[in-house]
Order: structure tokens, then C-alpha cells, then sequence
């Protein structure tokens, strides 16, 4: 769940791709923060079945598993868009 979260927001705390590739424009469009997303949704999954499989019993998932995760990690990006878009910063 932590990952989850962190994955989530990782895309609205930051100005490089994916936390740490450096990028030529000042600031990251919305929709490369929305692909980034979208890629980590799926890296965070892909850790979530490593870690289920390694246990020894993993479950098959249809399309609503996958429909209501990833709306919840959506949710978990609430915070890092709240910052990235919806704070005032006072410039000095």
C-alpha cells in the first residue's frame, strides 16, 4: 500500500521522468504526469503479483480487479496533484 501511494504521487512531486531522468522542458506536461501514471500503476502491479506469486497462491483477477485498482491509485495521487496544481506558492 505504501508503494502504492508513493508510486502514485511520484509523478506531481517532481520536474524529472520518472523521479529521476532529467527533462529538457522546465516543467512536465499534464499528460506526461498522467503517462507516468499510468506506467507506474503498472509497475506497482507487476511488484503486487511478484509478491503474490512468491507466496504461492496467486489468484486470477478479471477486468473489475483491475478497474478498482487502478481508480484507487488514482485516489492515492490525490495529494501529489493537490500540490502540483491546486497550491498557491508565493513567489519571492
Amino acid at each position: 500500500m505504501l508503494l502504492a501511494l508513493a508510486g502514485a504521487n511520484l509523478p506531481f512531486l517532481n520536474q524529472r521522468l520518472f523521479g529521476f531522468l532529467p527533462m529538457r522542458a522546465p516543467k512536465k506536461s499534464a499528460w506526461i504526469r498522467i503517462a507516468e501514471l499510468i506506467v507506474l500503476y503498472f509497475v506497482v502491479g507487476a511488484f503486487g503479483f511478484l509478491l503474490e506469486a512468491r507466496a504461492g497462491n496467486r489468484f486470477d483477477q478479471g477486468w473489475q480487479f483491475y478497474a478498482i485498482t487502478f481508480s484507487l491509485f488514482v485516489v492515492f495521487a490525490f495529494p501529489g496533484f493537490t500540490w502540483q496544481y491546486l497550491v498557491k506558492r508565493r513567489s519571492a
